[in-house]
């Protein structure tokens, strides 16, 4: 097991306080109360092949376990996304590189035992279970292929069987699953479009088209291979990710090439809601108790936290570039986001206190942390003692 340093030289440097070893800010006089349980998420780590089990609790927070993932040993295979089941037996993580097409791998969590895996299309990005846990879907990005339609895979996981792929648009990234399991939802980077699956019928039922102004409903077998003139440049979403709120009313939308996030009626696909988020949202989660939406903004070196009811934001410093991936705690007290740095520098796992809106915690783990996936929390024991 491998632990945190224990003073984040990087946190001081940005101006954000001294931080203590167990990661809380000292020396202020309104120090956030440390949490009540124990907290742990699973990273995957694209440019080390590494996934990081990070752990955070009343006694800090550690990189607890690291696990080894990829079969090429002369080139990285990518292991870019992570999700973890409902039920939270097991954890899958795509490779997204593969030789030629990308792979996903189910692992036990805990033992973190590899189960089986499965091929699917080309880089395989974010991936999204049903709540029964009994179908993944993943979304095909195909990152370094021509610009063609790509797919989303829907995976059976008991057998790790690939059922099928849905051709869908051209880089579809940011998967979800609503929570009543009817509708996966992706967005299209470079189609500029929000695509709907209904999981009954394993086939799109529905487009809503992004580029500001021409926002509409599209025909549901129209891929986006033939996109608006080019002065719609600068009006284009160029989506990243959306995420369902928990009673599936709302949906949002990360536009990262406009700088905002749009919230979008789920039943009628019209827009409710924009918010301003200056460069670069890239990836949302929304708490289980629906009063937050907590946002990546991979081109501001921060966090941002939107209290839904009243739209207010507050901008929180990350402890490197390159923010990606956010996740919430079921309890929806904090928030744990990965930050990819750059060059040789390791990357990070922040956490954020959603009470306060401050920045708790944070720990390098390894190269280009990416995708994160919350797996459980605990009445809290000292580390030293507890087990996973």
């Amino acid at each position: 097991m491998t632990k945190s340093s224990a003073v984040l030289s990087s946190l001081i440097a940005a101006g954000l306080g001294t931080f203590a070893c167990g990661g809380y800010s000292a020396g202020t006089a309104a120090s956030p109360a440390a949490p009540e349980f124990s907290y742990w998420v699973y990273v995957a780590n694209e440019s080390s092949d590494l996934v990081s089990v990070v752990r955070f609790g009343p006694d800090g927070i550690v990189e607890e376990d690291v696990i080894p993932v990829g079969i090429m040993p002369a080139d990285l295979d990518g292991a870019h996304g992570m999700t973890v089941s409902p039920s939270g037996d097991y954890w899958y993580v795509s490779l997204a590189h593969g030789t030629p097409y990308g792979k996903v791998w189910k692992f036990s969590t805990g033992d973190d035992e590899l189960i089986d895996s499965t091929t699917v299309g080309l880089f395989p990005a974010t991936m999204a279970p049903t709540p029964d846990g009994s179908m993944l879907f993943t979304v095909n990005f195909n990152l370094h292929g021509n610009p063609v339609p790509s797919s989303v895979s829907a995976i059976f996981t008991p057998s790790m069987q690939e059922i099928t792929r849905i051709e869908t648009c051209i880089k579809p990234h940011g998967g979800r699953v609503n929570n009543r399991g009817s509708r996966h939802y992706s967005v299209c980077v470079a189609s500029d479009q929000l695509v709907e699956i209904s999981t009954s019928q394993l086939a799109v039922s529905r487009r809503l088209y992004l580029t500001e102004g021409h926002e509409r409903l599209l025909d549901k077998n129209d891929t986006g291979e033939t996109l608006g003139p080019t002065s719609e440049t600068n009006r284009r979403c160029k989506p990243t990710w959306v995420t369902v709120t928990p009673d599936d009313s709302q949906l949002y939308v990360a536009c990262n090439g406009r700088g905002e996030i749009i919230e979008i009626d789920a039943e009628t696909l019209e827009i409710v809601r924009r918010f301003e988020t200056g460069r670069g949202p890239y990836n949302l989660d929304v708490s289980r108790d629906g009063r937050f939406l907590v946002a990546s903004l991979k081109g501001n070196q921060a966090i941002a936290v939107f209290d839904l009811p009243s739209g207010a934001e507050t901008r929180i410093p990350s402890s490197q570039p390159i923010t990606h991936g956010v996740t919430i705690t079921p309890d929806s007290r904090y928030a744990f986001i990965s930050n990819e740095s750059i060059g040789a520098t390791l990357g990070t796992v922040d956490v954020v206190d959603l009470e306060t809106r401050e920045l708790v915690a944070s720990v390098p783990v390894r190269h280009q942390p990416g995708g994160i996936s919350f797996w459980k929390m605990e009445e809290y024991q000292p580390m030293e003692n507890a087990s996973r």
